[in-house]
């Protein structure tokens, strides 16, 4: 090569600058990258850097096929070059190959245990392959290798072994002296997030992608978080930017599906299931959640088949059992029961896998009516997640006792007028498993009502207010709401009305938020939305006490997985709803399940009158409703109302003693409060 008036250029130099500027067209133009990577290959043929950025670009624009047919020969060539078993692996990992995938990443980390991508390729398929030890391994080694500073090594290193608080110091003092330190700020949202405190995660992560907008391990990490802290659609503008640089990125793909499931956008995520099961049939989870969407739009046929898969790919993966346990309507013959015995005897599952699948046999056994034995996998399953959780029953008559003496009738009579006046929420609130979805569903027949889902934005609105805890350890919240101003406080209703704006699809006058928790929150609700209507769901307290403690919760609801906890949480929420009644009379509306189940008609006329709507038959025939629906009932509110679970309860009623003493006087005035 030669340059202008025919000097002698090193031709190292021009070959350095070629693919340099090959390897900066990548993210760009694929196509451009390609076609720099062939004016290399006429000058110098078989240059191997070349034919590794061909196939680099060959993968992002002409498919994984094209990349294989150069990186083939290539791997035969330089069977000891760690990059071009890292792009084979990413390659047969688009293609689906998922063993022949893992056989080259693994090859490759053994070539070369400093290339951070090759270590988060390995992660990300571990992870869709539901290899979750693995992955954590995988994603420890790519922290420990994206790194060469001795200090970011070694917090690196400590945040792989859990030794927390080792690795903060450390980070801590490493940001003091470099501040702009990307790989540290992304090592310290790590420890964050794992130490609880998400949303200094959130805000490190975030100031960490601004200063390294390439960093897309550290804007995957960001999109995991938002994800995981029900930010769904700021999770999807991280990831549409990732899939902009590299659209076929599995894990990606994945999680963008995911979050937009929790938009309900499940036309769309089901879509980025079929494509990426087309190349990852073989990975059990992703066929997992592809069930979980389909259930949500009512193709329960292939929902089950979905979960069948999953299972028939790793007969050990509890929440599969657990899924198709969930629908209510799947009854499980005696090769079901038997596999699911046999893997709950094993020593190998994980407390997560073995929880669901105690839950899983507790209802196989209960359509049996073999109860004792039914009770039993249910308490099992309900210890292990007892475990996992944070509950404190104290705490929680704590927050109910800072509610009732602050919402007085002086509170909002001082208060008449403030909040954003717009009527469009329904709110309907209670305790799960009282017929919260059936009401939802009832309401979302009619043609001015929309159903949504269980948003998160009154509970996060809430969390935000409360903030810490004061100089007297006392969580502020909800007594800040006392110093609140009028603008601050309108501004609060149309902030909740605009974060609930991205749930609403069918540009109708009404939509419910079901997000049971809420009852908790209805001072809240009252002030910031006067014009509101809440619904509060309300069954009795040991058919629904009963029915939470044997339901596994995906989140949430962590008093639910302890009998006597079921039941005093029960009273304090029936306490606190007497409380508002007498407050705030007429503000909620209370429908009793047996009721309802009883005279279908009466209950449904006045649950319309009380949200202002006109009589419609439809809200009669809302098993005929197609509209999405996430919760466990989601397949009973697309049947008829039925009696036969009313009492279903007392089948198990000599197991329930700590129940029905935790719960005491309510017990006595039900149904009349």
């Amino acid at each position: 090569m030669s340059g202008a008036g025919g000097a002698e250029q090193d031709p190292r130099g021009d070959l350095h600058r070629a693919l340099a500027q090959g390897a900066r067209l990548l993210g760009e133009n694929p196509a451009l990258a390609e076609a720099q990577a062939a004016e290399i290959l006429k000058v110098m043929p078989g240059q191997p850097d070349a034919l590794l950025l061909l196939a680099r670009a060959r993968r992002r624009g002409a498919g994984p096929a094209a990349a294989l047919e150069v990186l083939e020969p290539l791997v035969r060539s330089r069977p000891d070059w760690a990059p071009v078993h890292l792009e084979a692996g990413l390659a047969l990992a688009e293609l689906g190959e998922a063993a022949a995938a893992l056989a080259a990443l693994r090859r490759s980390t053994a070539l070369d245990a400093r290339n951070p991508h090759a270590w988060r390729a390995l992660a990300d398929l571990l992870a869709m392959a539901g290899d979750e030890a693995g992955a954590e391994a995988a994603a420890a080694a790519e922290l420990r290798a994206s790194v060469t500073d001795p200090v970011l090594v070694a917090a690196a290193t400590a945040l792989g072994d859990n030794r927390l608080a080792e690795a903060e110091h450390m980070l801590r003092g490493y940001l003091k002296a470099n501040p702009t330190s990307a790989p540290a700020l992304r090592m310290l949202a790590e420890t964050g997030a794992r130490l609880g405190r998400v949303d200094d995660a959130e805000a490190i992560l975030a100031h960490c992608v601004e200063l390294a907008p390439g960093f897309d391990e550290a804007r995957h990490q960001y999109a995991t978080l938002l994800y995981r802290q029900n930010k769904p659609v700021e999770a999807i503008a991280q990831l549409d930017r990732l899939l902009a640089r590299d659209p076929r990125r599995p894990a990606w793909r994945n999680l963008k599906a995911a979050a937009l499931g929790r938009i309900g956008e499940y036309g769309q995520a089901i879509a980025i299931y079929d494509d990426l099961l087309k190349t990852h049939g073989d990975h059990p989870k992703a066929w997992m959640s592809y069930g979980h969407a389909l259930k949500t739009v009512g193709r329960q046929a292939d929902s089950i088949a979905a979960y069948r898969r999953s299972l028939a790919l790793s007969p050990g993966l509890g929440e599969a059992w657990w899924s198709l346990a969930n629908l209510k309507t799947v009854r499980f013959d005696d090769q079901d029961l038997a596999a699911m015995e046999a893997q709950a005897a094993g020593s190998e599952l994980s407390d997560d896998d073995r929880l669901h699948l105690h839950y899983a046999l507790g209802k196989a056994l209960e359509d049996r009516g073999q109860w004792a034995a039914s009770f039993d996998h249910y308490a099992r399953g309900a210890a292990i997640r007892r475990r996992q959780v944070r509950y404190d029953p104290d705490l929680n008559a704590q927050r109910r006792a800072r509610a009732e003496a602050l919402y007085t009738p002086a509170f909002f009579a001082e208060r008449a007028g403030w909040g954003c006046p717009a009527p469009d929420p329904i709110f309907v609130v209670g305790l799960p498993r009282a017929g919260s979805t059936l009401i939802e569903q009832i309401l979302s027949s009619h043609s001015q009502v929309e159903g949504t889902q269980e948003l998160p934005d009154i509970i996060s609105i809430a969390k935000r207010l409360g903030g810490g805890r004061d100089r007297d350890g006392e969580a502020p919240y909800p007594a800040v709401l006392a110093t609140l101003s009028a603008d601050e406080v309108r501004a609060l209703g149309e902030e909740y009305l605009e974060r609930a704006g991205v749930h609403r699809k069918l540009g109708r006058p009404f939509f419910i938020d079901k997000m049971p928790n809420n009852f908790a929150h209805l001072g809240l609700i009252r002030l910031i939305l006067p014009n509101a209507r809440v619904i509060d769901a309300r069954r009795h307290p040991m058919g629904c006490g009963f029915s939470a403690f044997k339901q596994h919760f995906a989140r949430g609801q962590a008093f639910s997985y302890d009998l006597e906890e079921v039941g005093r949480f029960y009273a304090d929420y029936a306490g606190l709803m007497e409380h508002f009644d007498r407050v705030l009379p007429g503000f909620v509306h209370r429908v009793f399940y047996e009721a309802m189940v009883a005279d279908p008609e009466g209950e449904t006329r006045r649950l319309l009158d009380h949200c202002g709507l006109p009589f419609e038959a439809a809200c009669l025939r809302f098993h005929e409703n197609e509209r999405a629906v996430r919760t466990a009932s989601s397949e009973q509110v697309r049947r008829p109302i039925y009696a036969e679970g009313v009492d279903q309860w007392r089948n198990y009623r000599s197991f329930l003693g700590p129940l029905e003493a935790a719960l005491g006087p309510v017990l006595e005035t039900y149904p009349y409060r």
